[in-house]
Parts: C-alpha cells; sequence; structure tokens
C-alpha cells in the first residue's frame, strides 16, 4: 500500500489519522510535522487523505463485524462549495454503524441506492426505524419488495417491519453529532469527490472508536493500532 511512497508509513498514518480523527486543519499538520523535523507540505497530506481512506476503509470492511437486524436510518446535512448535500446513515440497535452514503440530492432515488447498498453488504433486517420521512417510508418498501422478489431460495420472506417515530429515532441523531462535529471544523468541502473520500475516512474512524472489526490478538485496539493492522 505504501511502496514507493517518500514518507514513512507510519508519518503517512499519523497525519492520516490526526486529520480524520480531530479537529485539525491540513495545515495545522504541516507545522505539526514541521515541529518534529518533517517537511510535509499540506497538499501532501491532503493526497495522502484522499488516496488511503479509500484503501483503508476497504480492508476494514473485510474485518467489520456483524450488524443486529434492527436498523435506524437518517440523512444528515453536509455543506459543499456553500450548498447543502445530504449524507445518509444507518446505525443497529446497539450504536454500530450499518451503512452510509452521500448524496447530492435528498430524494427517493438517493434513499433508494443507499438502502440497496445496505442491503447488498448486510443483507435485509427486521426492522427499520425512520424519523417521519415519506421518502425513506416508501423507499424501504420498494426496495424491501425488490430484495425478496429477488430471492430465489422460495422462502416465506416477511416484509421488513417499518416504525415512524422521532423520539425513537434519536439514537441515530445522536450518532450523527461526531460526525458533524469533525465536519463543522473543515468549513465546508470544495468538491463532491473530495468530500465523499474524506467523509468515508470519518466514518472509518468513527466505526473504529466503536470497535466494530475483529482483531483477534488485540480485543481492544486504538485507533492507531488498528491502522497498523490495516495498513500491513
Amino acid at each position: 500500500m505504501f511502496k514507493g511512497r517518500h514518507f514513512d508509513q507510519s508519518v503517512i498514518l499519523l497525519c492520516v489519522r490526526w486529520y480524520l480523527a480531530y479537529n485539525l486543519s491540513l495545515r495545522d499538520l504541516e507545522e505539526m510535522m514541521a515541529e518534529r523535523g518533517l517537511s510535509v507540505d499540506h497538499s501532501t497530506v491532503h493526497r495522502w487523505i484522499i488516496h488511503f481512506s479509500p484503501k483503508l476503509l476497504e480492508c476494514f470492511l473485510r474485518r467489520k463485524r456483524v450488524v443486529t437486524g434492527k436498523w435506524h436510518i437518517d440523512e444528515t446535512y453536509i455543506k459543499v462549495r456553500g450548498q447543502w448535500m445530504y449524507l445518509y446513515r444507518a446505525i443497529d440497535s446497539v450504536g454500530d454503524t450499518i451503512e452510509f452514503f452521500f448524496s447530492e440530492h435528498r430524494d427517493l432515488s438517493a434513499a433508494k441506492r443507499f438502502l440497496r447498498k445496505a442491503f447488498a453488504r448486510h443483507g435485509r433486517p427486521d426492522r427499520i426505524t425512520i424519523d417521519g420521512s415519506q421518502t425513506n417510508y416508501e423507499a424501504i418498501v420498494s426496495c424491501d419488495l425488490e430484495d425478496r422478489l429477488r430471492d430465489k431460495t422460495r422462502r416465506s420472506l416477511k416484509p421488513i417491519r417499518i416504525r415512524k417515530s422521532k423520539y425513537l429515532n434519536n439514537r441515530i441523531e445522536q450518532d450523527h453529532r461526531r460526525i458533524k462535529r469533525r465536519v463543522r471544523s473543515m468549513l465546508g468541502f470544495k468538491s463532491i469527490a473530495s468530500a465523499r473520500v474524506i467523509l468515508d475516512g470519518i466514518e472509518l474512524v468513527h466505526m473504529m472508536r466503536k470497535r466494530q472489526a475483529r482483531f483477534a490478538y488485540n480485543p481492544c485496539p486504538s485507533i492507531a493500532d488498528q491502522l497498523e493492522i490495516l495498513a500491513a
């Protein structure tokens, strides 16, 4: 993963981790590296984040533990080039992140794409709680029907139970806060492509904090330890 890089793997992982996990700017990291005797331009740090975040996320997902069958789904706002866009997110009944999907639009098509992605990776849940959004309700019904029609096992699959309750969906509203806190300090993204990659990285660190991956020989690894294992 790091072959041919001018800087050592430990330096790259340190910058990527600090940027995704804490409220630091790229120029903050440039200064912090300079204090350690390393001349690293802030644009180089940005390139590391864009290049390595998807690779680390892919490695993490292969180790991700199974989620429960009770989901909470909601979307939150993300500003890109001065315009509000949307991050669809789902967590399970114990608070583990199930799936996330960044979209320019908040409509039925975006909700369906998010749900199809979640179903493909985790299967159909037993129950989904939403905040009362009619669009999300229609997307769940449609994707559930599609999934049951595609099933070739000839099992009698029950429809997904849908609960509409803003109060019961407070769990995911609270989970949004960690993501929003990191994004807020960035003062908005400059492009959709970079927003998507950096949000993936932020979600990766958030899942690491929840210890959602399996590491048999280290049941309680730090974020730094987890990144080192993934990059090995």
